[in-house]
């Protein structure tokens, strides 16, 4: 699959902002019209939606891209929020499952997911300390 160019959207102006906020306060349901017809959107584009809403109502610039199944070390450590050097360490103790292709090391997306989950589930942060 290829990767289309990421999107970036800057974040509302405050009064947009603000009426965003407000009609998301306390609801989850989000309903997609195209072309004038209803589509259901399924649990997890529902949620991304919700989340892509949120953070555009706190007046946050937002970055919509797609991404791979199999990612390299670095994009799945910047999907993480971790360093290259911290991920690879993982993958070294085999806390986060790696392949090759070669030499180069590659990471499931769901892998990468699954572990960000598992972060916030146990409220553990990592520990890692950079100075970025």
């Amino acid at each position: 699959m290829a990767l289309i160019a990421p999107r970036v959207t800057p974040g509302l102006p405050a009064d947009d902002a603000r009426n965003l906020a407000r009609s998301l306060q306390d609801s989850n349901d989000i309903t997609v019209f195209v072309d004038g017809t209803v589509h259901r959107l399924p649990d997890e584009a529902r949620d991304a939606v919700v989340d892509l809403l949120g953070r555009l109502g706190r007046g946050e610039a937002v970055t919509v891209s797609s991404v791979e199944e199999m990612l390299t070390t670095s994009r799945a450590a910047e999907l993480a929020g971790i360093s290259h050097t911290y991920l690879r360490n993982m993958t070294d103790r085999g806390e986060i499952p790696v392949e090759y292709r070669g030499t180069h090391r590659r990471i499931r997306l769901a892998d990468i997911m699954a572990w960000l989950e598992n972060q916030k589930k146990t409220g553990a942060g990592n520990e890692e300390t950079t100075s970025e």
